[in-house]
């Protein structure tokens, strides 16, 4: 990490954002199968443009979902309601092109189509392979009450206000599309100030520049912002093009898994590539990263760290992590060596083991794929891999 003064930068985007729209229906259909079909196999990709929604993918489940008039209606749910839009939930059309899972994918996974995780031995968990190769993130910082970095945390709020106001008819005039951006200036490595806020919200025509910004200030900035965070040197900027009333699909294409760091960590830490919606949990790109945010969050939770990553690593078809990396950034109070093993002693990255300990078969995706995956505390119930219940178990582990 930067040593001295410096800005980090992160952002977030409404619910209404093309991506975040295609995110939507992507973790719709996850959670619909999975609801019917705990052990469904999903891999669900969508594209959103001018008047279509287009849903591609492999899925293997024993159910029936109607995918089109579960797009139709997450669509309309999120706020695209009228033609007048450019693209509305009635209106538009929906393509879907599924097939199912390729057997040389599911030879390494298939056992868990046989067995629930809770029902397996040790030795039955450790046949049950990743679906993938690749590398995963979790990160945690004590900079928030979320045990997340702060610019990724404001933003997430901006944007998630933005949505409110919009909702409540409190700013009626707003409509869904929208972005937030959150600039923090930080001194000796802590959060001093934010230097800048930058609110992007896509509007009726008719209303004046001015009362946009008035409104936004008051009924989105200043009520997430804490007052402390602000001072006469921090930028603001709503709309800093002067006008955003063409939004959504019709104006920009949406696509699944295009917001990765939005839906992380906000660009503080790397990513390991991998999205997360219209993934079923044998996917470790989703499973795994959720478990490396669990390991990390516990571990500053438990006081050995004021920030730790870490990242794990898998070969297809293998279930144990080809390698666990800890780094905490020289804040830890014991050795990275020394987090490295309890890690691994506390926390299981095999991907039954994984699906297992945080429950991840059951419908609870849609809320996640916008506003971000982790540090969900606002969420109810809480994702399990935002708890803090080994904390403790790692503290006396350490003899701290």
């Amino acid at each position: 990490m930067p040593v001295g003064r410096f800005l980090v930068t992160s952002e977030s985007a409404t619910e209404g954002h093309p991506d975040k729209l295609a995110d939507q229906i992507s973790d719709g259909i996850l959670d619909a199968i999975l609801t019917e079909d705990p052990m469904g196999r999903v891999a669900c990709e969508t594209l959103v443009t001018t008047g279509l929604v287009m849903i591609a993918g492999e899925i293997t489940t024993s159910c029936y979902v109607d995918i089109p008039r579960l797009a139709r209606s997450i669509v309309k749910d999120v706020g695209y309601t009228r033609a007048k839009y450019g693209f509305d939930g009635d209106t538009c059309a929906v393509v879907t092109a599924i097939d199912e899972q390729s057997p040389d994918i599911a030879q390494g996974v298939n056992r868990a189509l046989e067995v629930r995780e809770s029902e397996m031995d040790d030795d039955e968990i450790d046949r049950i392979g990743a679906g993938d190769q690749g590398m995963m993130i979790g990160y945690a910082t004590d900079e928030t009450e979320e045990l997340m970095p702060m610019p990724i945390t404001l933003a997430h709020k901006l944007a998630r206000r933005l949505a409110f106001v919009r909702k409540a008819k409190t700013l009626p005039y707003l409509r869904p599309d929208g972005k937030t951006q959150v600039t923090v200036e930080y001194e000796a490595d802590k959060p001093k100030r934010v230097s800048a806020i930058v609110v992007s919200a896509q509007h009726h025509p008719a209303v004046e520049q001015k009362q946009l910004c008035d409104e936004i200030r008051e009924h989105v900035i200043d009520v997430v912002i804490p007052p402390e965070m602000v001072d006469e040197r921090t930028k603001i900027f709503v709309n800093p093009t002067g006008r955003f009333v063409v939004g959504g699909p019709l104006a920009d294409t949406g696509l699944t898994g295009r917001k990765i760091m939005v839906d992380t960590y906000g660009s503080v830490v790397p990513h390991g590539g991998g999205c997360f919606s219209g993934k079923d949990p044998t996917k470790v790109d989703r499973t795994g990263a959720y478990m490396a945010r669990y390991a990390a969050k516990n571990v500053v939770a438990s006081g050995l760290a004021n920030k730790c990553l870490i990242q794990v690593a898998y070969a297809i078809g293998v279930a144990k992590p080809l390698a666990v990396y800890v780094d905490t950034f020289g804040t830890g109070n014991i050795s990275d060596e020394e987090i490295t093993h309890l890690v691994k002693e506390h926390f299981d990255f095999r991907p039954a083991a994984m699906i297992r300990d945080l429950d991840l078969r059951k419908p609870q995706y849609r809320p996640l794929a916008a506003y971000g995956h982790m540090g969900r505390i606002d969420l109810d119930p809480l994702p399990a891999w935002e708890r803090t219940d080994r904390a403790q178990d790692l503290r006396r582990a350490a003899g701290a």
